[in-house]
């Protein structure tokens, strides 16, 4: 009889996976209309998935235009091309690539895409739209870079639309050719440019993939996390989305000034040796040689202003491909006045990762012992070091010496500095988070370094196992972590029964989530050690 039964739930098991299949593939699977064409996707776990959707196209160095119509119905399951990148992988370093476990995808310069995933197209419903922006600064990176980026588990668990992009980056993305023509108008910021060319075919388009597009929310890490910020300052951009999040990404100051990105552009033209009538030869050099040339270009203006004796660039950065204050796309940095104002009724969720890159930056050994580790601190800090290990102690009464040098104080204090200009507008809310978790992956040595949330966000446990340990503790957070994204994206307000109450932010109450095993609200625990470390 036992045996019986056995074979009873078998045989539906076996029903039930057979009658639900994973995926489902065909040529009529998956159709669904842009505005250029029908496109076919797939459908995986019950989410409708598309890939590589041309948003746009755009000569090198001009304005994107509306992709081109397509007459058949377009296969779009696989990744597009990502944006060339100025130093192409042809190594890597063993454990770290474990960790991280890159997708590099395929270069081309044509490489306007959208990816898109959604639990279902015509069921009448107006699902949040989730639109995310992928990292590696405003030089390289893609949507496919890492596993964390994957939109189905989002999707599935949110009943929400997740988008991601590619656009273009570095030089192709940011060089300031304005001087030489009306065509390279908005050349200094084509990148950012791109990425509303995106959110503009996201309005018109994704209400044919279940999304609404009254409710977009803009999201990113890292550079993808610069991005949001820059975008929250684009005239262009504004009712396009109605809801922001930063994830490691407000440690700019500031942008770069037209002075600077135009004596860039003049030096690339004469590294190759293109006179100023002549500037569309640009349009046909190799990219490598165009990279190269971009490389000294930065190198010779950056020597030039030292040697005059003027700034260069931006504070702590330097001269760089990102964006600048070109009078038009972005007529004012980050924190003007103006900037604020033209986001102010933006909610914003913000946060940082307690240790960032800093697992990378010569961090003690696990067994190090007090004196080896006040040595390290004095190596670092020098005179500041009884401020230092005083504040410390305060901020992390715990801490252990071989942490005396493992905390962040790059991406903390633009995360604060940005939450406090916003606040005190007094109009939409900000929520301030600290992500706390430490990875016991290679027995704990990567703690919460730079991207390390973004699985939790993603609810991609199971699949950054490498990153996360895959543990019970990791799914746990990941519950909680990804329905506070999902909410906020519905609301504007991350609040959950999982989570203990989450106040809006302010300067005076310094409210903090602080994401761990046991989550937590604090008020501004470190602002004595960041006071110490920034003076």
């Amino acid at each position: 009889m036992k045996q019986s039964f056995l074979s009873l739930i078998t045989l539906c098991t076996i029903f039930i996976q057979t009658s639900f299949a994973q995926l489902q593939t065909g040529e009529n699977v998956a159709v669904t209309n842009t505005e250029a064409g029908k496109v076919r996707g797939y459908i995986h776990n019950g989410i409708y998935t598309y890939k590589g959707i041309p948003y746009a196209e755009a000569k090198r160095f001009e304005y994107p235009q509306k992709a081109k119509s397509w007459t058949n119905t377009r296969s779009s399951m696989s990744y597009g091309p990502v944006a060339p990148l100025p130093d192409p992988t042809t190594s890597v370093s063993d454990e770290p690539e474990f960790v991280f476990h890159h997708d590099w995808g395929f270069t081309n310069e044509d490489c306007l895409r959208i990816n898109i995933w959604s639990p279902a197209l015509n069921d009448g419903k107006k699902r949040p739209v989730m639109f995310w922006i992928h990292g590696g600064g405003f030089t390289t990176g893609s949507s496919q870079e890492l596993p964390s980026y994957d939109g189905e588990n989002l999707s599935k668990k949110g009943d929400v639309v997740v988008v991601s992009i590619n656009h273009r980056l570095n030089i192709l993305g940011f060089l300031d050719l304005s001087a030489y023509g009306e065509k390279y108008k908005n050349s200094a910021n084509a990148g950012m440019v791109d990425i509303v060319s995106a959110l503009e075919w996201v309005k018109n388009n994704i209400s044919n993939f279940g999304g609404d597009p009254s409710n977009v929310t803009i999201f990113g890490q890292s550079g993808g996390g610069a991005k949001v910020q820059t975008l929250m300052c684009m005239p262009s951009a504004k009712g396009l989305f109605h809801k922001a999040i930063n994830e490691s990404g407000a440690a700019r100051p500031g942008m770069l000034d037209k002075a600077t990105t135009q004596a860039v552009a003049a030096q690339v033209l004469k590294e190759l040796n293109i006179s100023t009538d002549k500037v569309d030869e640009i349009q046909n050099v190799p990219f490598q040689k165009l990279s190269d040339a971009g490389k000294k270009a930065i190198q010779v203006v950056t020597d030039r202003l030292k040697a005059e004796g003027k700034p260069v660039g931006i504070p702590g950065y330097g001269i760089g491909w990102g964006p600048s204050i070109d009078g038009n796309v972005l007529p004012f940095d980050y924190y003007d006045k103006q900037s604020l104002e033209l986001s102010k009724d933006i909610p914003l969720l913000i946060g940082t990762t307690i240790n960032e890159f800093m697992p990378f930056r010569g961090g003690l050994n696990p067994n190090a012992t007090e004196q080896q580790a006040i040595e390290a601190v004095k190596k670092t800090y020098g005179a500041k070091t009884d401020a230092y290990l005083s504040a410390l102690k305060k901020a992390y009464p715990s801490v252990k010496p071989s942490n005396y040098l493992s905390f962040d104080f790059t991406y903390r204090p633009g995360a604060i500095r940005f939450s406090n200009e916003k606040s005190a507008l007094k109009a939409a809310p900000v929520y301030l988070y600290l992500f706390d978790w430490q990875s016991p992956v290679m027995d704990g040595k990567y703690k919460a370094v730079h991207c390390m949330e973004i699985p939790f966000v993603f609810n991609n446990i199971a699949r950054c196992e490498e990153m996360t340990g895959g543990t019970k503790e990791a799914y746990i957070l990941a519950e909680k972590m990804s329905q506070a994204w999902i909410n906020f994206a519905r609301s504007g307000n991350p609040n959950h029964k999982g989570l203990p109450n989450w106040p809006v932010y302010n300067a005076s109450n310094t409210a903090t989530m602080h994401f761990d095993n046991t989550c937590k609200v604090m008020p501004q625990h470190d602002g004595e050690l960041l006071e110490v470390v920034l003076k």
